[in-house]
């Protein structure tokens, strides 16, 4: 008796009929109703669209890269279906989940039947994917528009089976760091395990290369309510850490890349680990708020060092340096996961450029 073969595990990407919103709709934040509860509806609601012609579905399967460009900053990407059993050991989170916002968001995806945006990937792509993309991209899109949002989208569809089979063979070896969608990604995995041998053994996914049109990285600011800068001064001088008080804002920021910048609404200090850490949000929210007994559901998130600063009044703004690709990088490789919101990365695609209909394979 022949014993079956089992795919060793590789990243595995597969062509997708793709489901797009009308060029007109998207960017516009009244097309998202289309996905809002109830969202058993939501199928069909997308034949009624379709109906309507505010949604396409593509006729055949294909790869595609997808270019877009906002406030001046241009990203390039692979967008294709992943195949999870084969895959799932080349993909890598680097944030941590909330096993309830998972659950629910596998329940909302499975009512839907729908991937309604891919999940953005990192890697570091060979010179020859870069050479088809970029070979791809040289040629004119089959679509091409400025959408509601401002957001500047080009498609290329690649059906040609030897450039399909050539792309699919580069990214077999590549590992890939979850960028934005470790909820998504991990609610696919839920559905692929709940239901396995059916459409949701695969979920839509963006591959950008970091070493071609990267993504960029931006920290995610906090303030701690009812927190004071005295109660940190007494903490590092119990731990031999340093602490100090400088005379304006530009003198604490320009220490931001190797010390966390405190701003409580009057002071501007400073605190450096006596030991260094690998980064420093590790060190925020592993050693620090656990010493000051801070209730972590209570802190406040800023994606911008001005509105971080605005809050302080409240307790103390907790600005933080924005990580490196490498450290990232690293840290999702080690499997030492970041704490939930540590990292941004800008800009993402508007809704409904590329999304998937499991109804439709």
């Amino acid at each position: 008796m022949e014993t079956p073969q089992v795919a060793r595990p590789h990243f595995d990407l597969r062509p997708f009929r793709a489901l797009r919103l009308a060029n007109s709709h998207v960017g516009d934040p009244a097309s998202h109703r289309i996905f809002a509860r109830p969202y058993r509806a939501v199928p069909a609601r997308l034949l009624e669209w379709r109906r309507k012609r505010h949604l396409t579905v593509d006729p055949d399967p294909a790869l595609y890269v997808h270019e877009y460009t906002s406030a001046g900053v241009t990203i390039r990407g692979l967008v294709a279906l992943v195949d999870l059993p084969t895959s799932e050991s080349r993909i890598f989170a680097h944030e941590d989940v909330q096993d309830a916002q998972v659950h629910q968001l596998a329940h909302r995806m499975r009512e839907m039947s729908l991937n309604p945006a891919p999940i953005l990937l990192m890697h570091r792509g060979t010179p020859s994917v870069r050479d088809v993309l970029h070979e791809t991209t040289r040629g004119e899109p089959q679509l091409v528009y400025t959408d509601r949002g401002d957001q500047l989208q080009r498609i290329w569809r690649i059906t040609d089976p030897d450039t399909v089979s050539l792309l699919r063979a580069e990214v077999a070896g590549t590992h890939a760091v979850i960028a934005d969608g470790h909820h998504r990604y991990a609610a696919a995995q839920q559905l692929r395990r709940d239901e396995p041998g059916t459409g949701w053994d695969q979920t839509l996914v963006m591959l950008i290369d970091q070493a071609d049109t990267p993504l960029q990285l931006c920290a995610i600011h906090r303030t701690i309510p009812r927190l004071s800068l005295d109660t940190i001064a007494e903490n590092a001088r119990e731990h031999g850490d340093r602490f100090r008080t400088h005379s304006s804002s530009h003198k604490a920021l320009a220490k931001l890349e190797h010390a966390l910048v405190l701003h409580d609404g009057q002071q501007w200090t400073t605190l450096t680990p006596a030991a260094s850490p690998p980064m420093l949000i590790t060190w925020l929210h592993e050693v620090l708020l656990p010493r000051w007994q801070v209730d972590t559901s209570k802190l406040m998130f800023h994606h911008s060092a001005s509105d971080a600063i605005t809050r302080a009044g409240h307790g103390v703004s907790v600005l933080l340096p924005a990580p490196t690709f490498d450290q990232v990088d690293s840290s999702a490789l080690s499997g030492h996961l970041l704490p939930q919101k540590a990292t941004s990365f800008q800009p993402k695609p508007h809704l409904g450029v590329l999304m998937r209909e499991l109804n439709d394979e």
